[in-house]
């Protein structure tokens, strides 16, 4: 039997019998034989909730070409009869749905995964040599004195192919985070990497020590955060696009039916796609899906209020080391975020994006606090800012850039670069407005940004959302996103996107008809107090998988003002954000780049191991610097405090003080060298 916990969806109790329900139903693996089959009964308790989530390349999507999502663009039509369908996905052949629960066995020569849920007639054999993989009609006897290890996984994310071995990605713990049409959605908790290494035996002693380094940075698979999928249903799809996916599109197995841009693990893929092994691919999407359920709120009305974040995984990266955009106008950080309500049958999808600022500009961490901004060929900038906004036209319709950067300093030089590149392309569908947050809402006066929202208000109620009625009907689709950014797309961007949402969620409960026409959400303060955490975790998620921690100025998305518990937060946040971007997201970088094929690793280039350095970077060290000048400062004292009896001292103190102030000035004037940097791709 399999051995697994379910942990009770916490139900969080508030007064006026407001709770926020979130359904946390952890599987875990273990050593087991026939894992239970009851899950998917315990789960459909939410049934009415909406989600969905982010990746990947489209220079690798030819592999998707039957999808229906290599071009996309909303129709601009407010309404059509014969659009008039509910949001539902029809069902693919039973023969072609995935497998959702898998018994891992590990034999000497390879590894099988076998099916233990629904009907399958064949297991998949894994080759532990070369990764080779093969349909096999029943589990080979052991030869081996040993019984072999058996695991039970829940989805084979991948494959990544290393100088002479590859790796497999399996989901050893899965989360339950509630139900979308009737269908379990799951957050990864636990991966395992399996290597298929034993070729390795016979390679020369550099080339394994380049697998065993390479290798390593795949242990950053198991730390990402944010990873959610379905067996079931197309989580790359805001509610829009799926309800205008066509009917030939549903019948496609569900990774033909993807968005390329928002699946994580597009790359890793690719292996499984060419041995045409449908029912173990399952596509994985980064970002997170948060759920308020709020009862008794607002008379007897039950709201669900969900939010989605997308992470699109063109140029995906750690804060510091992915900035601006590339030539191809792909922007780091670029989330798309949905605000979903459904009451009484209704059902209402307002979209909002965030990227950074779209032209080539990078801000090289150099141990300094911040970093000088540096614009990198700039006479590309109107270039690729036309070709970001054109791929934001075709996906949403008209766009409203929102640029919350200082006008002045340095974040100024920025946004003059961004205004005069926008002026080539501005028209009555691409308007560009420029609001100074620090200026005007300094550290405390957040409730100023409802200056911003009179002028985008206009543009707001032009374009409007997505509204289905009772009888799941298109009423109306969203012909415009607001696009917002900072410098970071974080912490300003996370307080105005909230103020933004917390404004169309008032006129769509106006429109079906619980709240009066003068209505607020502050009116109803505990309504007020869960919209305010769902939006202050889903900026935590979203700050956590970029910048490594929770998103600075939360308390004013929490609490609705800045709080001193909030401001000595952001200090210490601010300080963790410091030691993450020089002496961490170096190596993360290059892990992100292996596991989504930013570089690929070949044996016929010219590759060197990725902590391999050369030059002065060779004896860069910072722990060695700072051991240096503390030992200077340390014989300096000593040398001083024996100046009394023998005057010959002042002369050591003075230089040893002097080797010390060298090492520092030589430290601070080359911080770059002395950073933890990425080694394999340079975008």
């Amino acid at each position: 039997m399999l051995s697994s916990r379910i942990i009770c969806g916490g139900c969080y109790c508030y007064p006026n019998n407001i709770i926020i329900i979130r359904s946390n139903i952890l599987v875990s693996s273990s050593t087991t034989s026939n894992p239970s089959s009851s899950l998917s009964s315990s789960i459909n308790t939410t049934n009415n909730t909406f989600f969905t989530h982010s990746q990947q390349r489209l220079s690798r999507s030819s592999r998707f070409t039957n999808s229906p999502f290599k071009t996309s663009s909303y129709s601009s039509s407010r309404h059509n009869k014969a659009n008039c369908l509910p949001v539902v996905m029809e069902r693919v052949d039973p023969k072609e749905k995935l497998h959702t629960k898998m018994r891992l066995w590990e034999f000497p020569d390879q590894y099988v995964v076998e099916p233990i849920e629904g009907n399958s007639d064949s297991c998949l054999a894994i080759s532990r040599v070369d990764g080779s993989m093969s349909l096999i009609d029943e589990i080979p006897d052991c030869t081996s004195v040993r019984a072999p290890r058996t695991q039970t996984i829940f989805g084979v994310v991948g494959m990544l192919k290393l100088l002479a071995g590859v790796y497999v990605l399996v989901i050893t713990e899965r989360q339950c985070v509630g139900s979308y049409l009737g269908h379990p959605i799951f957050k990864m908790s636990s991966l395992k990497v399996l290597p298929c290494d034993h070729s390795l035996t016979n390679s020369p002693m550099e080339q394994k020590k380049m697998e065993s380094e390479f290798s390593m940075l795949l242990n950053a698979a198991e730390r990402t955060s944010g990873l959610y999928f379905s067996y079931d249903v197309n989580l790359t799809l805001n509610a829009q696009r799926l309800h205008n996916l066509g009917d030939e599109s549903k019948k496609l197995p569900l990774w033909r039916q993807v968005d390329p841009k928002y699946v994580w693990n597009n790359y890793m893929m690719e292996s499984l796609i060419d041995n045409k092994l449908d029912q173990y691919l399952l596509p994985v999407i980064q970002g997170n899906i948060l759920i308020a359920c709020l009862f008794a709120a607002i008379g007897r009305n039950i709201v669900d209020v969900t939010l989605i974040a997308r992470r699109c995984t063109r140029r995906t990266g750690t804060r510091m080391w992915r900035r601006g955009a590339d030539s191809d106008g792909y922007v780091a950080n670029f989330v798309e975020s949905e605000q979903i309500v459904q009451l009484n049958g209704f059902t209402a999808s307002f979209i909002q994006v965030r990227g950074s600022i779209p032209f080539l500009w990078e801000q090289v961490v150099d141990l300094t606090y911040k970093p000088k901004f540096e614009i990198v060929r700039p006479d590309e900038a109107p270039r690729v800012v036309e070709r970001h906004f054109l791929d934001l036209r075709k996906r949403y319709g008209s766009v409203l850039a929102v640029d919350l950067v200082n006008k002045h300093g340095s974040e100024g030089r920025l946004s003059e670069k961004y205004a005069n590149a926008m002026q080539h392309i501005i028209s009555e569908d691409m308007r560009y407005l420029h609001f100074d947050f620090h200026r005007i809402c300094g550290h405390i006066h957040f409730e100023r940004l409802s200056i911003l929202y009179d002028q985008i208000e206009e543009f707001l109620k032009k374009n409007g959302y997505f509204f289905l009625n009772e009888k799941g009907e298109k009423v109306d689709e969203q012909l415009g996103v607001v696009r917002t950014n900072c410098i970071d797309c974080l912490d300003r961007t996370n307080v105005t996107q909230s103020m933004i949402g917390r404004k169309m969620l008032e006129k769509q409960l106006n429109r079906i008809g619980v709240f009066a026409a003068d209505d607020t959400i502050t009116k109803y303060p505990h309504f007020d107090e869960s919209f305010k955490i769902l939006w202050a975790n889903h900026g935590d998620d979203i700050s956590i998988q970029y910048s490594g921690t929770p998103a600075l100025k939360g308390d004013f998305v929490r609490c609705g003002k800045r709080t001193v518990q909030g401001i000595v937060k952001d200090g210490w946040n601010a300080l963790a954000r410091y030691y993450l971007n020089n002496f961490c997201d170096g190596t993360k970088q290059d892990a992100i780049d292996l596991l989504q094929g930013h570089y690929i690793i070949s044996v016929n280039r010219d590759m060197s191991p990725p902590s391999q350095n050369g030059g002065l970077e060779a004896i860069a060290s910072l722990p060695l610097a700072l051991g240096l000048v503390l030992t200077g400062l340390l014989l300096a004292s000593i040398s001083l405090r024996q100046a009394r009896s023998d005057f010959r001292h002042i002369f050591f103190s003075l230089l040893w003080a002097s080797i010390s102030l060298g090492i520092t000035a030589f430290v601070r004037a080359n911080g770059r060298i002395f950073c933890n940097r990425p080694r394999l791709h340079k975008p």
